[in-house]
């Protein structure tokens, strides 16, 4: 099935590695160009390579907790590629850790980067581009359904989630679309991190309550959220899919 992604830019940012650049690899497979950023310029510069380099993916290292990064970023897509049709945000992780033994400062920085980063590049981006553009922000099935030792995350997603549901209320008549995608357990760096920290009786159950029986590949993740940022899924917005094995337990 053709996308429609030929020659189509997207910024994805969290591009350097895991979920989003496997969502910036699957775009680019299919024709399309991408802005990948990311905090490190190192890493930045070496998935520009792995993507293919000039006249297919440009970097930018930037961090969403700073308020110019958005506009950095279309400034980067216009000028490289003399356009933009949406992007995938994706931002880090909160630290673990329960509600109550989180501190006020890690609640702070988390709002900054995680929130208010990922809130103010949609709004920057849904407010630049034109009719058939689509915005996807990376959020996780803490939106739905809380995760043990995640307290932060569980606070931030929903929030998040509405956000989305908000900004597609508001941009459909331009024909714009935005939706949040739901990662579960798929096989990333932050998976492995967390994973370090449980003992192996929890890591057995975490694995046994998927159907599917194991983690996600982060290809897996990509090709899913490739296809609904391209015109091909032109009537998916103000939602939000989760691509989890079947794991969460709400429809």
């Amino acid at each position: 099935m053709d996308l429609g992604l030929a020659d189509r830019v997207y910024v994805v940012t969290g591009g350097s590695r895991g979920l989003g650049f496997a969502t910036a690899e699957a775009l680019v497979a299919d024709g399309a160009r991408v802005v990948v950023s990311a905090r490190d310029p190192r890493d930045v510069a070496s998935a520009v390579e792995r993507l293919g380099g000039a006249g297919r993916a440009v970097g930018l290292a930037a961090d969403l907790a700073d308020p110019q990064a958005p506009a950095r970023l279309v400034e980067t897509a216009v000028s490289g590629f003399g356009r933009l049709d949406g992007a995938l945000l994706s931002v880090g992780g909160p630290p673990p850790g329960t509600v109550s033994a989180a501190t006020d400062e890690q609640w702070r920085a988390a709002f900054e980067s995680v929130f208010l980063g990922a809130v103010r590049a949609a709004r920057t981006i849904t407010g630049h581009v034109g009719e058939g553009a689509a915005v996807g922000l990376v959020l996780s099935s803490s939106a739905r359904s809380p995760i043990p030792g995640l307290g932060i995350s569980n606070g931030l997603r929903p929030g998040l989630a509405m956000v989305a549901k908000d900004l597609a209320d508001q941009h459909g008549p331009r024909g714009v679309r935005v939706f949040g995608l739901l990662p579960g357990r798929i096989a990333t760096d932050r998976t492995r991190e967390l994973d370090a920290a449980a003992d192996e009786e929890s890591r057995a159950k975490t694995r046994s309550a998927i159907p599917l029986g194991r983690y996600g590949e982060p290809e897996e993740f990509g090709r899913v959220a490739a296809f609904l940022l391209s015109p091909a899924a032109g009537y998916v917005t103000g939602t939000v899919v989760p691509v989890d094995g079947g794991a969460l337990r709400t429809p």
